[in-house]
């Protein structure tokens, strides 16, 4: 059985936006941490849903509080509430994740910032066969919801090592691989928002099994588990 997010929590973050300080926090303390009560309840029942499909190590809630030591920005308080949903063991690789905020809310999912080896693994992969990953992003389904990579982050022309004249160059420059769908409010408040969440998440298996094999698997096929 589906339940909903927190709806007031929406009120709750627009109101902390307009008073980010460690006072007004503190006033509002009880209603935050009733908010918040519920907002883990949504998603310990998410990772639930995602287990029908996939096995789920376990979801974390980020904290509110920011980390100011090198930003910035000094406000102390996050005006979002988001999740991550790890996969479980090594031959399982990426992560879903889910944000919501006012006007700002998304799920995805993929491999942002890869460590090296694997960063190098994913472009060896996309250098030698493209045509499998190709074949997920142009998905109809999948190409709807998502509409390719996130490409915010990528080198200029080509990664050391490869040619900026590769075909699949378009591929290879990013630095991250993951996809996103944004959501209005108006579907996160809705009754059958965490259906219309798990569809979505749903979605992207496909993608990480692919990417689960790659990155599990040197450039012949051979496993390296």
């Amino acid at each position: 059985m589906s339940i909903t997010v927190p709806g007031a929590y929406f009120n709750f973050l627009k109101e902390l936006k307009e008073n980010n300080t460690k006072e007004w926090m503190d006033a509002h303390k009880s209603t935050y941490l009733k908010l918040e009560k519920e907002f883990k309840a949504f998603c310990a029942s998410t990772k639930d849903s995602l287990n029908t499909f996939d096995q789920i190590e376990r979801a974390k809630v980020f904290r509110i509080n920011r980390d100011v030591r090198f930003s910035k920005n000094k406000m102390p308080y996050k005006t979002n509430r988001s999740a991550i949903f790890s996969r479980e063991g090594v031959q399982r690789r990426g992560s879903y994740y889910f944000q919501m905020a006012p006007g700002n809310s998304f799920m995805g999912g993929g491999f942002f910032s890869p460590e090296s080896p694997d960063l190098l693994r994913i472009r060896k992969e996309f250098e030698l066969d493209a045509e499998p990953i190709r074949a997920i992003l142009k998905h109809p389904k999948f190409k709807k919801a998502f509409n390719g990579f996130n490409t915010e982050d990528q080198v200029k022309t080509a990664p050391k090592g490869f040619s900026k004249e590769d075909p699949n160059i378009d591929l290879i420059r990013n630095k991250n691989f993951f996809v996103n769908h944004a959501f209005t409010d108006e579907e996160v408040l809705a009754e059958d928002f965490q259906e219309n969440l798990i569809t979505h998440f749903k979605l992207l298996l496909p993608f990480f099994d692919y990417m689960s094999e790659v990155l599990t698997t040197d450039l012949n096929g051979e496993s390296l588990l």
